[in-house]
């Protein structure tokens, strides 16, 4: 993302994970605690160098966060093959385990990495607070996203655009009205956030920036 960007490689389930690191300024001793990023469909071109998932990166660092993207199994340095969702899940919990194993922790993830980050905050949940939880473009169709506790809504953050046509906001809302669970839309927007870029950093780092009264 820039040249102070830490490549690192973690261990995971099946082999090495390929990470990068931001710091926020000040560096990591300055840091609110980890905010773990995952990316769109490995099948799809998506990797951790992805525009939406480094401009998540970039909200998280601004807002006082380490900010630690990854690649799924399969892609970049990262071994393995794809899993459809359920080894990549693996994959995000073992970036935290190693990255964030205590303190204050975020999730984050874009599309299909969205949908995996869904299950990793159910499975992370009931045993460590999840500070923020920011959700953009989140897959619903091709696997079930999880459902996200009612307890968290006011720390969780949903986007999407008016106008995606690799998941529509209509299926993004059928699976958030039975939960009561809130859902920005971006009017016009597209899966991609294509010149809307600087919008979604601000709604992220508005979100981030928030406190509960």
């Amino acid at each position: 993302m820039n040249s102070q960007t830490q490549k690192t490689v973690l261990q995971g389930a099946v082999g090495a994970i390929e990470v990068a690191i931001d710091q926020p300024a000040g560096g990591a001793g300055a840091a609110k605690g980890v905010a773990v990023i995952a990316h769109p469909h490995p099948l799809f071109g998506g990797t951790m160098d992805n525009k939406v998932v480094q401009t998540l990166a970039r909200a998280f660092t601004q807002c006082g966060w380490t900010a630690v993207r990854f690649n799924f199994r399969g892609v970049g340095g990262t071994e393995g093959e794809h899993d459809e969702g359920r080894g990549e899940l693996d994959d995000m919990l073992a970036v935290v385990a190693g990255t964030a194993p205590q303190g204050a922790l975020c999730l984050a993830g874009f599309s299909f990495g969205a949908f995996v980050t869904t299950h990793a905050f159910g499975r992370l949940n009931p045993s460590r607070s999840i500070e923020k939880l920011v959700l953009v473009g989140t897959s619903v169709s091709r696997s079930a996203a999880a459902p996200i506790d009612a307890a968290a809504h006011l720390n969780t953050l949903v986007v999407h655009g008016e106008q995606d046509d690799t998941v529509a906001l209509a299926a993004v809302m059928d699976w958030a009205r039975p939960q009561a669970l809130p859902v920005t839309v971006v009017p016009g927007g597209g899966h991609f956030f294509h010149g809307q870029l600087p919008l979604l950093k601000n709604l992220v780092v508005r979100h981030l920036s928030s406190t509960l009264p």
